[in-house]
C-alpha cells in the first residue's frame, strides 16, 4: 500500500496553502480492509462507518463504494448518508435526548431505529409496534481513554441499564413492538480486549430475551495510535476472540445473526493530517513558541481530550531539531504541543498534525470569527478538493443585520 509522505504533503501544501485538512484514501481503506479481515470467521458482518467521526460527503462516498454501512447520531447525518449513496437499509441512527418527532421523522426514511432510553421506547412503540428497533443497552462497564469518550459507565446519559432490563421487557411485551437489535458502545480508545469482551457477555446475555433478532452491534471505540511506539487496540487478537463468542451465541440461539460494529477513528484518523503555517516564531525568556495561522478553532482535541497529535515540519524536514511550543492564534491558551522536537522552524514553513481524520474538521469553528479550512482527499496520487474554504459571505449567511433606525421609529410611535 503506498502511503502519502511529507513530499506529497509538502506539494498540497503548495497548491492549496494552510490551514488545510487532507485524507488518505488507500488508509481508509486499508483500515476497513483490516478490520473485515480480523471478523472473517464471522459468516455477517456489518461494519457502519460512525458518520460523527468525518462527515464530508465525498469522504461517505468513498466509504460506502468499500461497502460500509453508516451509523448516524442525527437526522442530519441520515440525510447526509442518503445524499452520499447509502440506502436506507444501510443506515442505523443512533442518537441521543432527541425529540419523538426527530425519530419519526427519520423512521420515514426507512432506516434502521435504535433507541437508548425507555421513555421515547414506549412511546414510539405504542405508536409503530410493526417498525423494526434496535436497543442500546448500558453494559455500566468503564472503558475508553479519556472520561469525556468514556460512555458505557453507571452514571453515564447513553443507553438503558442493564438493571432497568425487566422494565424494558414490560414494555416491549406490552407494546408488541419488533426488536430486531440490541447494541452497545462502551466508549473510545478501548485498550483492554478483556474489559470489551466482558461487556460482549452482557450483551449477550440480554440478547437471549430477544426471540426475533437480526443482528448485535458492539459500537466501537477502538484505539488508534497517536505517535511512535503508542499502544493500539489489537483488532486481530479481538477478531479472533470475538468471532469464537459470537458464533457460539450463534449456535445456542438457534440463528445466525449479523455482527456490527461502527468504526469511525479506526478508519479515519491515521489517514488525516492538518497542515498549517507558522506565522510567527516568538521567543520569550523561557519557551520558543511557534505560532501558526490556525486554533482550537479547527484542531480543538489537544484542549479538549488532552489528545497528543505528533507534528513535523514538511518545509525542512531535514534540519536540525529543536524544541517548540506550538500554538494557535486565538485568544485563548490553545496549545497543540509543549516543548515538542521539531525540524527547526522558520516563519512560513510549513508543520503537518498527524491523525487529524477523526473528530478534528467535524469540531471545527467560526470561533473568533476565522473561516473553517478547505478539505482535500489524495486518491490514485492525486489531491482532489472535497470542501472549499469558508469565506466572508459564508460569515455573514443566515446572520439578520437589525435596522435600529426602524426599531427606535417604532418605539418612538408607540410611545
Amino acid at each position: 500500500m503506498y502511503r502519502m509522505n511529507q513530499a506529497d504533503l509538502q506539494s498540497i501544501a503548495n497548491e492549496f496553502g494552510g490551514p488545510l485538512y487532507v485524507y488518505d484514501a488507500e488508509k481508509i481503506e486499508f483500515q476497513y480492509r483490516r478490520l473485515s479481515n480480523a471478523f472473517s470467521g464471522v459468516k455477517n458482518l456489518r461494519l457502519n462507518y460512525a458518520t460523527k467521526a468525518l462527515s464530508n460527503i465525498s469522504i461517505l462516498s468513498y466509504i460506502q463504494k468499500l461497502g460500509a454501512g453508516l451509523d448516524t447520531v442525527s437526522i442530519q447525518e441520515v440525510r447526509l448518508g442518503l445524499q452520499a449513496g447509502f440506502k436506507p437499509s444501510s443506515i442505523i441512527y443512533t442518537p441521543n435526548g432527541v425529540s419523538l418527532a426527530e425519530i419519526e421523522e427519520v423512521a420515514d426514511y426507512g432506516v434502521q431505529i435504535n433507541i437508548d432510553n425507555l421513555s421515547i421506547l414506549e412511546q414510539f412503540g405504542s405508536k409503530y409496534p410493526n417498525t423494526p428497533v434496535c436497543i442500546r443497552i448500558n453494559p455500566h462497564v468503564m472503558a475508553g481513554g479519556n472520561s469525556n469518550i468514556s460512555v458505557g459507565h453507571i452514571d453515564s446519559k447513553f443507553g438503558i441499564s442493564i438493571h432497568q432490563i425487566p422494565h424494558l421487557l414490560r414494555i416491549t411485551e406490552n407494546t408488541k413492538m419488533n426488536i430486531n437489535g440490541i447494541h452497545m458502545h462502551t466508549g473510545s480508545d478501548i485498550l483492554d480486549i478483556d474489559v470489551f469482551l466482558h461487556a460482549s457477555e452482557i450483551l449477550f446475555e440480554t440478547a437471549k430475551n430477544f426471540k426475533n433478532l437480526s443482528f448485535i452491534d458492539f459500537g466501537s471505540g477502538f484505539k488508534v495510535p497517536y505517535k511512535k511506539e503508542d499502544i493500539e487496540t489489537n483488532i486481530e487478537e479481538l477478531g479472533e476472540r470475538l468471532t469464537g463468542k459470537f458464533n457460539q451465541f450463534c449456535a445456542d440461539y438457534g440463528k445466525e445473526l449479523t455482527l456490527a460494529f461502527e468504526p469511525g477513528k479506526f478508519l479515519v484518523s491515521e489517514a488525516g493530517y492538518f497542515i498549517s503555517k507558522v506565522n510567527v516564531i516568538k521567543q520569550t525568556t523561557s519557551t520558543v513558541f511557534a505560532q501558526i495561522d490556525s486554533g482550537f478553532n479547527h484542531l480543538i482535541r489537544p484542549m479538549f481530550y488532552g489528545s497528543h497529535h505528533e507534528i513535523e515540519n514538511i518545509s525542512n524536514p531535514k534540519g536540525r531539531e529543536r524544541f517548540y511550543s506550538v500554538v494557535g492564534y486565538i485568544c485563548e491558551t490553545d496549545t497543540f504541543g509543549s516543548n515538542r522536537k521539531i525540524s527547526e522552524i522558520n516563519e512560513g514553513d510549513f508543520l503537518v498534525f498527524k491523525n487529524a481524520g477523526a473528530y478534528c474538521q467535524t469540531m471545527a469553528s467560526n470561533y473568533n470569527s476565522r473561516y473553517r479550512p478547505a478539505e482535500v482527499l489524495w486518491i490514485n496520487n492525486e489531491a482532489h478538493l472535497i470542501r472549499k474554504e469558508e469565506t466572508f459571505q459564508d460569515i455573514l449567511h443566515n446572520q439578520v443585520l437589525l435596522n435600529f433606525d426602524k426599531v427606535n421609529e417604532r418605539k418612538t410611535v408607540s410611545t
